[in-house]
């Protein structure tokens, strides 16, 4: 049985402070339509102390046998013929923590891990970040002018984010066929349709993340590292249609739940962080009222037509 610690349930959303392997193992079979989130990054980043946390883990390979627990559990709760999205990177290695230099592969753990539980691996987006951007935050040597003058071969390319796509796949013993995504040509012209099917996303703006779109004070609870919502956006017009019930097993402060409210999706969302959550339900809650406000305004403009 779950243990949930508190809860909120919106008109079209419901979010949970609670573990979000639990919580997965309680979803009903079949029932999400869509699911992206960004999940911790191995052991990069302290979210919390709770030793459920996945980022408390020792080492890479303790990260992956844990959250296979979750891709299984999501293959359950995942509607036949529809899709999940990863958000990751690689990782930085390190002399003092790792022994080099270099980079880890953490999208191989998690591609790993979900075609070990059943999941296509369908595709793969490169999200373009400016190298400029990243040499000024980290100071990695690999990056620094310097040490291409003075040593190219301990030169790297900046490191871009990824998008990993998961599919469930149907089979001869499913018995309702999966309800197809289809688009308006209208509303998403071909041109729009090339700029997403391309494999690397140049266009993306990296400040564009619920901490600058919503946080009001400096006290607000701020999470390490959002997700941009230009790619949760995309993510949702590829893979789901309005009303569809889109998940987050890592909700953070809600920036999945956040843009796929504002589209006209309903979402719901684990999280174990007790400040993450109780900011997340404020920033859905304002999605939430924005989004009935733009539907509103729209059926006004339908009508004056």
């Amino acid at each position: 049985m779950v243990k949930v610690i508190e809860q909120f349930n919106g008109d079209r959303f419901s979010v949970y402070n609670c573990d979000c392997v639990e919580f997965a193992a309680q979803m009903p079979a079949d029932s999400v339509d869509l699911s992206i989130y960004s999940p911790p990054f191995a052991h990069l980043f302290v979210y919390s102390d709770s030793e459920r946390d996945m980022g408390n883990v020792a080492d890479y390979e303790t990260f992956g046998a844990t959250y296979r627990h979750l891709v299984r559990e999501m293959f359950r709760a995942t509607k036949p013929g529809r899709i999940s999205v990863v958000h990751c990177s690689d990782l930085p290695t390190t002399a003092s923590k790792d022994g080099v230099i270099g980079l880890f592969d953490l999208p191989a753990i998690i591609r790993e891990a979900h075609q070990a539980e059943g999941w296509v691996y369908h595709s793969r987006v490169t999200i373009w970040k400016d190298p400029v951007v990243e040499m000024q935050r980290t100071k990695a040597h690999g990056l620094l002018y310097k040490t291409f003058r003075e040593d190219s071969s301990r030169c790297r390319t900046g490191m871009p984010d990824y998008l990993l796509i998961f599919r469930k796949p149907t089979g001869a013993a499913t018995e309702k066929t999966p309800e197809p995504v289809q688009h308006d040509p209208n509303a998403y012209p071909v041109m729009r349709w090339q700029e997403i099917a391309s494999p690397v996303w140049m266009t993306i703006d990296q400040t564009n993340v619920l901490n600058v779109k919503v946080a009001r004070e400096d006290k607000d609870e701020r999470h390490l590292c959002p997700l941009q919502l230009d790619v949760i956006e995309r993510a949702v017009t590829l893979y789901s249609n309005r009303d569809e019930t889109v998940f987050s097993p890592f909700l953070g402060i809600g920036s999945e739940g956040y843009q796929a409210l504002k589209m006209g999706r309903r979402f719901i969302g684990s999280e174990l962080k007790p400040a993450y959550f109780r900011q997340a339900v404020k920033n859905l809650s304002q999605a939430e009222s924005e989004g009935v406000a733009g539907d509103l305004l729209s059926l006004a403009s339908q009508a004056a037509e």
